[in-house]
């Protein structure tokens, strides 16, 4: 009994996949430099010490590694099993923290236990992500299967609920991610594409909302915004209806009657060209919805809907920006998209860290030698925008090396999802990639100015033990079930 367990424990080590493990201890030593670097002051001795921010980070690393090691120490089968259970008590730990008293910057995602701080909303995404794997690898589970469909989305809003209840709106938006396994998963890309268009419709409306067409009274953030609803309508006739016919007269008349409106209302009498693009726009639904009839073919419905909800999303959005999001909000928004320039405000934060990162150069200042961070000039430089400390002591080429070490994570993740055996541990794998790709996608990117400042960690790299276990748990789960991809069950 003992020899067969210590086989199987070498089989273990053996499966083991261990690029991707030196791509995490890699990636845990850089973070560390990136949080010495940052949280260190001129005058400090010990950067080791207790007292620091970086000595801590150390404890958190340790406590990390050794978490780790624990998760590969139990059987593969352990995660799949209790995989609804897990999900069960995160729940209900986001649920609790909801009520927690302690608010610690605005937000009440965190709780208090003596000198430790927990948020469970970063241990919550393994677990949805297990959830979401039980549930989809179920004997008969279709996604295209609209029952199925919901209950997988039930998966991931409920916690997303939870956690924007808890005043921590950027945590909830990572579980957006998600969104990338579907696709793998046979998600049809129409919804891929809608949600593509709706950033593309908020973007646009919002940031051309002001400007007006050729000095006339119409908005040319919802002139064009309508266009592209017309234009991606008929496109989506050719491609899901296959009439060839109806997409080239959709687009003609929608182009030459929008052109025939601009012209006249330029030339001859100024007016709101959007009436006529709404009139367009009902004359069009109403003709899809005649030939949804005449050749009784459900995609037609789909198109209507599209078209329908295009809009109803279009001319909702700027009622959510000024009158659902807080200010700080929709400040955050409108600094982005270029709408205001608070560089005392919301767009400081930004503006320092484009500040650090440009003055690091190819090669960086060095270690501790970075004077934006070490003058405190970038607020949250050890956390949220840890990105900036990278860039102006490591220079073009460490910040680089930085990304392509989580490219390689993310392809690495990719490689393992896809030799998996069963669909549990596929679709997890997807999970764990799609969180890793999101968070480095949006905490550089709002670091460079690209993305909105939403607060959300760098994974391996922002200083705090919640986000570092977290991250852990997410990776050495998946890389102990892929362990066990090979093992021959008794």
């Amino acid at each position: 009994m003992g020899q067969s367990r210590d086989r199987r424990s070498t089989s273990v080590l053996k499966s083991l996949d261990w690029w991707t493990i030196g791509i995490y201890l890699a990636l845990l030593t850089f973070g560390w430099i990136s949080v010495c670097g940052a949280s260190y002051t001129y005058g400090d001795t010990d950067i080791f010490s207790l007292s620091t921010r970086s000595g801590m980070q150390i404890v958190w690393i340790g406590t990390s590694i050794t978490l780790g090691f624990v998760i590969l120490m139990l059987d593969d089968r352990f995660y799949d099993t209790f995989s609804y259970i897990i999900y069960g008590l995160l729940l209900v730990l986001l649920f609790a923290t909801i009520f927690n008293p302690h608010s610690i910057k605005g937000s009440r995602s965190w709780l208090v236990l003596g000198p430790l701080r927990l948020q469970p909303a970063e241990f919550a995404k393994f677990a949805t992500a297990l959830a979401l794997a039980k549930l989809m690898s179920t004997y008969g589970y279709n996604i295209h299967n609209w029952k199925h469909f919901m209950a997988t989305l039930a998966i991931i809003i409920v916690p997303m609920v939870f956690i924007v209840l808890q005043r921590e709106t950027g945590s909830a938006l990572v579980y957006t991610a998600f969104f990338l396994m579907f696709y793998r998963e046979g998600m049809p890309g129409s919804i891929l594409f809608t949600g593509v268009a709706a950033v593309i419709y908020f973007v646009v409306g919002i940031r051309f909302e002001d400007t007006m067409l050729f000095g006339t009274p119409t908005s040319v953030g919802r002139f064009t915004v309508l266009l592209l609803i017309q234009l991606f309508t008929a496109s989506m006739v050719q491609v899901y209806c296959k009439n060839k016919n109806l997409f080239l007269q959709m687009v003609l008349y929608s182009i030459g009657i929008t052109l025939a409106a601009v012209l006249v209302s330029v030339y001859v009498v100024p007016f709101d060209v959007v009436w006529v693009q709404l009139v367009l726009m009902v004359l069009m639904i109403g003709y899809l919805l005649w030939m949804a009839l005449g050749t009784r073919l459900r995609n037609y419905y789909f198109i209507v809907l599209f078209a329908i909800g295009s809009m109803a999303f279009f001319y909702s959005a700027d009622y959510v920006l000024n009158h659902v999001m807080e200010a700080h909000q929709r400040t955050r928004i409108n600094v982005l998209l270029g709408l205001e320039e608070d560089l005392r405000g919301a767009g400081y934060n930004v503006h320092q860290s484009e500040i650090a990162i440009g003055s690091g150069g190819l090669e960086g200042k060095g270690f501790l030698n970075g004077t934006q961070t070490k003058l405190k000039y970038v607020p949250e430089q050890d956390t949220d925008f840890i990105f900036c400390t990278v860039g102006e002591e490591e220079g073009f080429l460490g910040s680089a090396s930085v990304l392509l070490l989580f490219l390689a994570l993310i392809l690495r993740l990719i490689k393992m999802a896809e030799r998996q055996p069963f669909r549990f541990g596929r679709v997890y794998g997807y999970c764990v990639a799609s969180i890793f790709l999101f968070h480095v996608f949006i905490n550089v990117g709002m670091v460079l100015g690209l993305t909105p400042v939403i607060g959300i960690p760098l994974p391996f790299f922002s200083y705090g033990g919640s986000s570092l276990w977290g991250f852990t748990l997410l990776l050495f789960i998946f890389l102990r079930i892929d362990a066990g991809r090979n093992l021959i069950r008794s």
